[in-house]
């Protein structure tokens, strides 16, 4: 199993997906990488110690990636909450800050339903 930024990649699948299971690259940035480090579509399992060692060289040098990319949004994110933007208040709010609906949708951001006002009779 190669072990690619931190992060064990899948051997049995082919490496420009196995990339895209780094935070921070995705396929279209994988080929790129493959591209760049001269190495041709095969499994993770075929590949050998110096293609693994091209492919790590060209991600460290081209792209932020895992860890750095994650500290980044984050600070971003709580950027944008310190100053009271608009996008700020709806982080803070846990509601989508893209102008999505919200009447009915956005369920995965505001979370299961909360039942408000509904009348029990008791016996």
């Amino acid at each position: 199993m190669a072990r690619i930024a931190g992060v064990d990649l899948p051997k049995d699948k082919r490496i420009d997906i196995a990339l895209s299971y780094i935070y921070g690259l995705g396929k279209h940035n994988s080929v790129d990488v493959l591209k760049a480090a001269n190495v041709t579509l095969k499994k993770v399992k075929d590949l050998t110690q110096e293609e693994i060692k091209a492919i790590e060289e060209v991600i460290r040098s081209k792209y932020v990636v895992e860890g750095d990319l994650r500290k980044t949004v984050a600070t971003n994110i709580k950027k944008l909450i310190e100053i009271n933007s608009y996008r700020g208040i709806r982080h803070k709010r846990s509601l989508p800050a893209r102008g999505q609906r919200t009447r009915t949708n956005s369920r995965t951001r505001k979370g299961p339903k909360k039942t408000v006002g509904s009348i029990r009779k008791s016996e």
